[in-house]
């Protein structure tokens, strides 16, 4: 279950500090960019209930981490309307529209 909440929601709030709004269809070279900037999404963490991520889960995702991979030219693409809108402020609307997973 996706979300800082565990909820399926990319929601946020106080006790969010890192902002889990971008909700991101993963691709492997944005999990593997991930991994090198120390956020390992890849790695089972069975003590956190989390089973790790492979190329195609959906998932939320921290805006900053989403925009640095963005600059980096490796963002995995977007579910628009499953983003909390709160991502706006730190990502312009072209650039999630250009990344948006196209159903």
């Amino acid at each position: 279950m996706t979300g800082f909440y565990r909820d399926g929601f990319c929601r946020t709030g106080p006790e969010d500090r890192g902002l889990h709004t971008v909700c991101c269809q993963v691709t492997q070279p944005f999990l593997d960019y991930l991994a090198l900037q120390g956020n390992d999404l890849i790695t089972p963490r069975p003590e956190y209930d989390f089973a790790g991520l492979t190329e195609g889960d959906r998932w939320c995702v921290c805006v900053r981490s989403w925009a640095q991979a963005y600059a980096a030219g490796c963002a995995s693409p977007v579910l628009l309307k499953a983003c909390h809108i709160s991502v706006l402020e730190f990502v312009d609307l072209e650039s999630l529209k250009a990344h948006a997973v196209k159903d």
